[in-house]
């Protein structure tokens, strides 16, 4: 049977967007994943050790990561590409893996042991207004008056969801307001990730997303490892070998390493730059769900308000993708580094 040419190209594209929506309810569900995988570790204890930590979650996930992008991109890794780069460009590298490959995802994941996944989720959501403040005074972008009303909206959402939150025992005083240590550390992990994506802007546009990728996750891993091993002591990782976190670690990191990595990646390349950023922008309502679902998180007053506002921003931001974005960049496919920095920016932390 012979199918239109139009209806063939019909069924192509709701083909990609059903990869990317596949793919983000992995990413959105990466934080209650993770939460619960600690919860089932502290049931079996190693030694009187959590066999499945935080830092041996983080660690022995970039490495899964790491070989998924090795498998996906090493075409990219040849001479004749490795021998454009620059010396600036090398440099511009290695501090976008110190900022968003060690120093962001440890301080996220430290967030996670300290407060709820809700918080963690919508606290991230300062990333966006952040980077595009940050973009418009270094990098001189403009923006549009949609892109700002968002951005406030957001900015006011995350800080309703910091100042409401009830007294608890892992709060810290600063400058006479009571601040939650979790809720801080996700902001400075955003701000990390937000510093990052400036410089990836400025300097790595050009650079194969299959390069930047693994660099990143390999010396972000690197640098982790053994910045963990100076803070807390040579048995930090005593059980980064055991068969019990292996085994979760396989489920951990085949479906939102791989699974969720391939679907997006292959969503990506069918997809346009309008309808990608707009699949991306639900990862954090289907984080809140997913919490629910997997934790049973009920949010609380103060994540309802902040929430509410943040959501507002989202959709605020995504009107002016849609319709006040030029044709050419909105609805182009995705076939650079650029184009793709462009629609994870308003994603946040993938849990990866």
């Amino acid at each position: 049977m012979i199918i239109p040419k139009r209806r063939h190209h019909l069924i192509h594209r709701i083909s990609g967007q059903t990869y990317l929506w596949l793919a983000i309810l992995i990413f959105g569900a990466s934080s209650a994943v993770t939460r619960k995988l600690i919860e089932i570790g502290t049931h079996h204890f190693v030694g009187g050790r959590n066999p499945i930590s935080l830092c041996n979650v983080l660690f022995v996930g970039n490495l899964c990561a790491l070989m998924v992008m090795i498998l996906i991109y090493s075409g990219q890794w040849n001479k004749a590409t490795l021998q454009q780069l620059s010396r600036r460009d090398w440099i511009s590298l290695t501090a976008v893996a110190i900022l968003s490959g060690a120093l962001a995802p440890g301080l996220i994941f430290q967030a996670l042991a300290l407060t709820q996944v809700n918080n963690v989720i919508l606290v991230g959501r300062v990333e966006p207004p952040l980077t595009l403040a940050l973009s418009v005074c270094l990098l001189k972008e403009r923006v549009s008056v949609w892109e700002f009303m968002g951005a406030i909206a957001a900015f006011f959402g995350v800080t309703l969801t910091i100042l409401l939150q009830p007294p608890g025992a892992d709060m810290i005083n600063m400058g006479g307001l009571q601040l939650g240590l979790g809720e801080l550390l996700v902001a400075l992990g955003s701000l990390a990730i937000a510093i990052s994506t400036i410089i990836s802007k400025k300097y790595l546009s050009e650079i194969p997303l299959g390069i930047s990728n693994i660099f990143r996750t390999a010396i972000g891993t690197l640098i982790f490892f053994f910045t963990a091993l100076i803070l807390y002591g040579r048995d930090h990782f005593a059980d980064v070998l055991s068969p019990f976190l292996w085994q979760w670690m396989f489920l951990y990191g085949g479906l939102i390493v791989v699974v969720g990595q391939s679907l997006w990646t292959k969503g990506l390349k069918t997809s346009t730059v309008s309808k990608a950023s707009l699949v991306g922008s639900f990862t954090p309502i289907v984080g809140i769900i997913a919490a629910y679902l997997i934790l049973d998180e009920v949010p609380t007053m103060a994540q309802y308000v902040g929430g509410t506002l943040i959501v507002v921003g989202i959709f605020l931001s995504q009107v002016d993708k849609r319709y006040h974005t030029s044709d050419k960049v909105a609805f182009s496919k995705i076939t650079s580094a650029k184009a793709e920095q462009q629609v994870e920016i308003g994603m946040g932390f993938k849990g990866i």
